[in-house]
């Protein structure tokens, strides 16, 4: 069974290099994300400057990826991160995931830096770095016209000048898909690499054609059958935004400082809809759909600008981006957020971080601690599109005191003001936090302290769960109460990283329980997998991880959370008064290490890492019993 190859491209030397994929390495690692950890934490030196020679950018499709499956479309990307420090990893449901694999590649590691503006080029077999100085410059649009004009039919990814001028919360555009956070935007324009075009002709090896024709249809049907599957394509990713400023009150809004969007619904007309809401966006402004690679439930929504950049479009915006660069910055109109969420997509910023970064500068103007000055004269308060626009670009060239002050996020930014801006930076390890106000959503806040990226909602993805009360194996789930929520957490961190790993799309996770995807891994890899094997293997990753972190001094003083969320309980709405306070966030940190067999400051023990058949990573890292 051929399961491709690794190929190697060293940007220093030239050189390049293929090894073939063992049958070894699919059964301890899956593929994805799982071959990310593996070569992350074995070929990143410890101490390795993130933005030096010695960081590597490796990325992997999902072992189903590339085969038709329906929803598995993901590609992971991991380096060590130079927002965090950390493990730095993100995932896009990208065309050049499945052109990798057609191309004959389970993972591409990129080593090396080069001293000129580079990209490389992958058309089967035939692999060569080659100038870019064409496109060094250029945003993220501009570029892949220009690539694709030059090289053909071929799949691009690459970063815009926030990643040129090495903001590290820039990311990687994959042609209107993002893989943003954690700063690897950074890594690439670190190394001089503009970007990665591929092309493959070749039909990937499955063990069992047959049986996974069939199973693509069944999967097919099990999809477009679904409930949920009609909500989504209808309205997308923030399809439920209304429920989570009414009904949970959870959707963080001004920095913060409201756990929903005040201003509005504290005056609208019964019924009337906040203009970010979907459901009054979208039959206004949808101009067809975008679909991930085999996806049969789009929740794209391409959004048809008419006034900030009249007849331009732009994937989304989604539920994160709803907020970053609405709620956040308290703006409500819809076009408003789409045209910053274009900017961000054209700059190669991750919108989240940017929103957060802006939200947090913001408060800080209207507080008076930033002045006009500093802001190199915008008037720098919520509800200021203008202001906002100006500052990402601004932070995309690290342009004046602003951009260079945001231009790598709002924990940097606030170490440098001080002033006691920290207190209302809205950040863990160094990334900005999603969109769930944790306060009131308690198990959700232990998964994004642990998180090993930093404040994460999908490494865990644990908010569902916590929200509706209730999500596979799991039931009865109280999000007000910080009782037995370490359990909780790491099963749903384990069961999370096989979706990495398959490539598997995390808003399929309702339908495509764990207990379907052995009969899928069987069919592409012939290999049998028992869900107790998975949930080893997702174990196994996530040890991984966490090991690369401990490697770098992480320690249980890492795994907190912003002082708001701890200290300024949540003021108005059904979860008025909620907040995480110390004392339960220790309670929940002790649960949790306990559930993943870690000693007491959050470090792997030797004995789980050898169980998990991970005795070299025991001997470095490992905690004694």
């Amino acid at each position: 069974m051929n399961y491709g190859n690794i190929l190697r491209v060293n940007l220093s030397t030239g050189e390049v290099k293929k090894e073939p994929v063992t049958e070894e390495m699919v059964k301890k690692y899956i593929g994805g994300l799982g071959f990310v950890s593996y070569f992350m934490y074995r070929e990143i030196p410890k101490n390795a400057d993130p933005l030096g020679e010695e960081n590597k950018i490796i990325i992997a499709p999902g072992a189903l990826t590339g085969f038709g499956i329906p929803t598995a479309s993901k590609t992971a990307l991991g380096a060590k991160s130079p927002l965090t420090g950390g493990f730095g990893r993100t995932v896009a449901g990208a065309p050049l995931g499945p052109e990798l694999r057609r191309a004959g590649y389970a993972a591409l590691i990129i080593e090396g830096k080069s001293d000129e503006p580079v990209i490389i080029r992958i058309e089967d077999d035939d692999v060569s770095i080659e100038p870019a100085t064409d496109v060094w410059g250029k945003t993220t649009r501009e570029a892949q016209k220009i690539l694709k004009e030059k090289y053909g039919k071929v799949s691009t990814a690459v970063i815009g000048p926030a990643g040129e001028n090495l903001s590290k919360i820039s990311g990687v555009d994959f042609e209107e898909r993002q893989a943003a956070r954690t700063g690897i935007g950074a890594v690439f324009g670190s190394k001089k690499l503009k970007g990665i075009v591929v092309r493959g002709t070749k039909e990937p090896e499955v063990a069992n054609k047959g049986e996974l024709v069939k199973l693509i249809a069944k999967w097919a049907k099990i999809i477009k059958e679904h409930p949920a599957t009609k909500d989504d394509m209808g309205y997308g990713s923030g399809e439920f935004l209304r429920w989570m400023n009414l009904e949970r009150g959870t959707f963080p809004t001004r920095n913060w400082q409201w756990g929903y969007f005040q201003s509005f619904y504290d005056n609208a007309k019964e019924g009337e809809l906040l203009g970010i809401d979907p459901y009054y966006w979208v039959p206004r402004y949808r101009d067809g759909r975008n679909p991930c690679p085999n996806c049969t439930k789009p929740c794209s929504q391409v959004f048809k600008l008419t006034k900030y950049r009249e007849g331009e479009k732009v994937d989304g915006p989604e539920y994160e981006t709803l907020y970053s660069l609405g709620s956040e910055l308290e703006i409500s109109d819809p076009e408003a957020v789409a045209y910053l969420n274009l900017l961000c997509d054209e700059y190669g910023l991750d919108t989240i971080s940017a929103g957060v970064t802006i939200g947090w500068a913001m408060e800080a103007y209207e507080k008076g601690l930033l002045t006009k000055e500093d802001t190199d004269g915008l008037e720098l308060r919520f509800g200021n599109v203008e202001a906002a626009a100006e500052a990402l670009r601004k932070m995309a060239y690290r342009e004046g005191k602003l951009g260079e002050l945001l231009a790598d996020g709002s924990k940097a930014a606030s170490e440098k003001l001080g002033k006691g801006s920290d207190k209302f930076a809205i950040h863990v390890k160094g990334l900005e936090l999603p969109a769930y106000d944790v306060r009131g959503i308690k198990g959700m806040a232990l998964a994004i302290a642990v998180s090993y990226r930093g404040a994460c909602h999908l490494t865990a993805g644990v908010y569902g769960t916590e929200l509706v009360g209730r999500w596979w194996k799991f039931d009865g789930i109280d999000r007000l109460s910080a009782e037995n929520k370490g359990f909780e957490v790491k099963m749903h961190e384990d069961l999370m990283q096989v979706y990495d790993a398959t490539g598997i799309c995390k808003f399929s996770r309702h339908m495509f329980f764990l207990e379907g995807i052995p009969e899928l891994l069987k069919a592409v890899t012939g290999i049998e997998f028992t869900n107790s094997d998975l949930i080893t293997i997702g174990e196994r990753i996530y040890n991984l991880a966490r090991a690369f972190n401990v490697r770098e001094g992480f320690t249980r003083k890492d795994d907190t959370l912003p002082y708001r969320v701890m200290h300024d309980p949540i003021p108005k709405g059904k979860s008025a008064g909620s907040y995480v306070k110390e004392e339960e966030l220790q309670h929940m940190l002790d649960e949790y290490y306990m559930a993943r067999g870690w000693s007491r400051d959050g470090v792997p023990t030797k004995a789980k890492l050898v169980s998990l058949d991970l005795e070299d990573v025991a001997e470095e890292i490992g905690a004694g019993i």
